[in-house]
C-alpha cells in the first residue's frame, strides 16, 4: 500500500515534517519555560510537593481520559485543523494565567483549572501529530522521525530551565508566560504553511466506521483482540505508573535538599535535557535497533536505573546531574522504538482511534500516580526518614533531612520500573510482537489451491 496525501498523490519528501517539527521546537521551548516557572511559583506559594503533583494531575488527567473521544474525532477531522486547535487552546490557557498574575489575583486553584483546560485540548494534539507523521515520512524513517521529536523535547529541556531560571528574576513569571504565547504563535505559523496529508481509507477503517461512540471505543477492540499489542501497552502502563511517582518528585526533592535553589534545579534539568539531545541525535543517525522491542524493554530498564535509582541514592548535584544525563540519554530509545512498531503495524486511517486508546492504556494510571505521589512523600516517606538515625542503613544512604524521604521513594520506584523492563522478556507474545503482527502495508496474497492438471 502506498502512502499518499488523501488525494491519491504519494508523499515523497519530509519537507512538511521538518516544518511542523521546527514549529514544535519553539512551542515546546515556551511550554517548558512556563512549566519551570510554575513549578518555582507553586512551591514558593505552598512549600509542599502535593501542590506540584496536584498541578501535574490536572494537566495530565484530562488529556488521558479524553483520549478515546479525541482519537475518534482526529480520524474524522482535518488533522491540521486539529493540531491548530490544540495550540490555540494552550495559548488561551497561558494568556488567562498571565492576566490573573498581572492583576495580582493568580491562585493555585486558578492554575489547576488553566492546565486542565489545556490538557483537555492537548488530548487531540498527540494522536493527530503521531498519525500525520505516518504519512509525512517513509516507513523506514519512522524511528528516526520519533527520535527527532525526542531530540526536540530534550533540546528544549536544556534551554528552558536555564533560560527560565535566569529570566525569572528579571522578567518574572509573567514575562515567561508572554514568551510562551509568542512561541505558540510561531508554531501555529509553521503549521499553517505545512502540508498535512489525510489518509486513504483501509479495510480496517471501513470496519471502524459507525456512530461516534463506536468509533471512540474501536481502539479497545483493535488492541484487545491482539494480545501482543495489549501486552506491549501493559509494559508502558506499569512503567508509567511507577515512574510517574518518581518523576513528579524530582523537582521538589531537589528544591527541598537545596533550600529552594532554582539555579541547581535548572542546571540539573538542563543537563538531563543535554542527555536527551545527545540520545535523540544518536538515535536519529542510527535509527534504533533492528528489533524494536529491545529498544523498548532495555530502554525502560536502564533509563529507570540511572534516571531514578541513581538520582535517589545520590545525595548531591553531581549524582543528580549524572543520573539525569544518562537516564534521558537512553529515554528516546523507548518511545521511538515503540512508535515505530505501532506506525508500521496499524493502518494510517485508524491510527487516531488506535493511538488514542493505546495512550489511554499506557497512561491511565499516571494521573493517579501523580495525585498520590505528593501525599505519599509528604505524609509517609518524609516523616519516615526524619525519624531515621544517620547510622541506620536507610539513614546512611538517604540521610534524614528535608527531601530524604522523596529520595528513598524515587530510588525504590526506579528499581521497580527496571523489573518491569527486564520482566517483559519473559512473555513471548510481547517479546515477538514484531513477528506476530503484520505490517499494515504488507501484501499478503494467498493463492487458492488448484486441482492437478491431468
Amino acid at each position: 500500500m502506498q502512502q499518499g496525501d488523501g488525494n491519491g498523490k504519494p508523499l515523497n519528501d519530509m519537507r512538511s515534517f521538518f516544518i511542523v517539527w521546527a514549529g514544535q521546537v519553539f512551542s515546546l521551548l515556551g511550554s517548558a519555560m512556563s512549566r519551570f516557572a510554575l513549578t518555582i511559583w507553586a512551591y514558593q506559594v505552598t512549600g509542599q510537593a502535593t501542590a506540584l503533583t496536584t498541578m501535574a494531575f490536572f494537566a495530565f488527567g484530562p488529556e488521558v481520559f479524553m483520549s478515546p473521544f479525541a482519537g475518534a474525532l482526529v480520524d474524522r477531522w482535518n488533522r491540521k485543523f486539529t493540531m491548530a486547535l490544540a495550540d490555540i487552546a494552550t495559548g488561551v490557557s497561558t494568556l488567562a494565567m498571565l492576566v490573573l498574575l498581572l492583576l495580582g489575583n493568580l491562585q493555585i486553584w486558578h492554575v489547576y483549572i488553566a492546565v486542565a483546560f489545556a490538557g483537555f485540548f492537548t488530548s487531540f494534539q498527540w494522536p493527530a501529530y503521531a498519525a500525520s507523521i505516518t504519512l509525512m515520512v517513509p516507513k523506514t524513517q519512522y524511528a528516526r522521525a520519533s527520535a527527532m521529536i525526542s531530540l526536540a523535547e530534550s533540546g528544549t529541556g536544556i534551554l528552558a530551565p536555564l533560560l527560565a531560571a535566569s529570566l525569572i528574576g528579571i522578567i518574572g513569571v509573567a514575562g515567561i508566560f508572554g514568551l510562551d504565547i509568542l512561541t505558540l504563535l510561531l508554531a501555529l505559523g509553521a503549521l499553517l504553511i505545512a502540508r498535512i496529508p489525510q489518509p486513504r481509507q483501509s479495510e480496517e477503517g471501513k470496519k471502524a466506521r459507525g456512530s461516534f461512540l463506536k468509533e471512540s471505543f474501536f481502539g479497545f477492540k483493535y488492541i484487545f483482540t491482539r494480545p501482543s499489542f495489549l501486552g506491549l501497552q501493559t509494559v508502558f502502563l506499569l512503567g508509567n505508573m511507577l515512574s510517574g511517582i518518581a518523576g513528579i518528585l524530582l523537582s521538589p526533592m531537589i528544591l527541598a535538599k537545596t533550600g529552594q535553589n532554582a539555579t541547581i534545579l535548572g542546571a540539573t534539568e538542563s543537563i538531563g535535557g543535554l542527555g536527551g539531545v545527545l540520545g535523540g541525535l544518536v538515535l536519529s543517525l542510527w535509527g534504533g535497533p533492528k528489533k524494536k522491542t529491545h529498544g523498548v524493554f532495555l530502554g525502560w530498564a536502564l533509563s529507570s536505573l540511572f534516571g531514578f535509582f541513581l538520582i535517589g541514592i545520590g545525595g548531591n548535584f553531581f549524582w543528580w546531574a549524572v543520573g539525569s544525563f544518562i537516564g534521558t540519554f537512553i529515554s528516546p530509545l523507548i518511545n521511538a522504538s515503540n512508535q515505530a512498531i505501532w506506525q508500521s503495524k496499524v493502518p494510517p486511517d485508524i491510527q487516531g482511534k488506535v493511538f488514542s486508546i493505546r495512550r489511554l492504556i499506557a497512561q491511565v494510571v499516571a494521573p493517579i500516580s501523580m495525585l498520590v505521589a505528593g501525599p505519599l512523600a509528604d505524609k509517609v516517606f518524609e516523616p519516615l526518614m526524619i525519624n531515621q538515625s544517620l547510622t541506620s542503613p536507610l539513614g546512611r544512604i538517604f540521610g534524614n533531612g528535608p527531601g530524604a524521604g522523596m529520595s528513598f521513594l524515587i530510588a525504590l520506584m526506579g528499581l521497580l520500573v527496571a523489573l518491569v523492563g527486564f520482566g517483559a522478556y519473559l512473555f513471548p507474545a510481547i517479546r515477538n510482537v514484531e513477528k506476530i503482527i503484520p505490517d499494515h502495508d504488507a501484501q499478503m496474497v494467498i493463492e487458492p489451491e488448484k486441482e492437478p492438471v491431468s
